[in-house]
């Protein structure tokens, strides 16, 4: 037995994708979104475009990597795709504690300089 997705179904998720796309673009070009984390948007909504189109490419895809049922091939890829994301995530953070960790060091020493700056001119 073969599962058919709806037209109906199909053209509006290629409809809500779109507009999703749309959105991450307006966010790039308003500022609030960088490029670099906007390529994992971007690239989700390609697969979800794909595989809206392909109408019968997640059972094939699931036949491919032997997995029995096809949604469970949908939350195994999700769940690692979140995972990655997770883990780039904790890297960006990291990055930036140690950066604002730096900063502070860097403007109390300006402080401590500026004060005793101060001391020798009183």
């Amino acid at each position: 037995m073969e599962n058919v997705v709806p037209i109906k179904i199909q053209i509006l998720t290629i409809i809500a994708s779109l507009i999703f796309s749309f959105f991450v673009s307006r966010l790039i070009i308003k500022g609030k979104l960088r490029e670099e984390y906007a390529i994992f948007w971007f690239f989700s909504t390609i697969i979800l475009i794909v595989f809206s189109i392909w109408r019968n490419g997640l059972e094939v895809m699931a036949t491919i990597l032997g997995v029995f049922e096809a949604p469970n091939l949908v939350f195994t890829a999700a769940i690692f795709a979140i995972l990655v994301y997770l883990l780039h995530l904790s890297v960006v953070i990291s990055k930036l504690h140690d950066g604002n960790k730096n900063l502070n060091q860097e403007i109390a020493l300006l402080k401590q300089k500026l004060k005793e700056i101060e001391k020798g001119n009183s």
